[in-house]
């Protein structure tokens, strides 16, 4: 599975941006999704996940009830909107695919795109 994600840019507090992942490959369908992200001297950290059936998802405490994940199985898409953002939101934001039918953590992921980057000004 291949995975680019868009849709970075910079913003400033209180706005909105959609963060696109397009995957390639046949079985995308069969991949957990995650959404993680990494702020400069930080460790990459979980922001979202969405089971292979899109029915169920998780988020971290931070994004909670301000980010939504989902997916599109039939475009080999997943999407994170993000509303409602703060400056402690900005950071590269990976989108990444794990065998498992879904998962939290970083070490459970087996496939990554290359990042994008949200910067939120104050």
């Amino acid at each position: 599975v291949q995975l680019q994600a868009s849709g970075g840019g910079l913003v400033q507090a209180g706005d909105s941006l959609r963060l696109s992942c397009a995957a390639s490959g046949r079985a995308f369908s069969m991949y957990g999704m995650g959404w993680f992200r990494q702020a400069p001297g930080k460790e990459r950290e979980f922001v979202a996940s969405i089971r292979w059936s899109g029915v169920s998802t998780s988020y971290a405490d931070s994004v909670k009830g301000r980010f939504t994940v989902s997916r599109d199985n039939g475009k080999n898409m997943v999407y994170l909107q993000m509303n409602s953002l703060k400056p402690e939101d900005t950071a590269v934001y990976y989108c990444a695919a794990t065998i498992r039918s879904h998962s939290d953590y970083v070490s459970e992921y087996d496939y990554w795109g290359q990042g994008t980057q949200v910067t939120v000004s104050s």
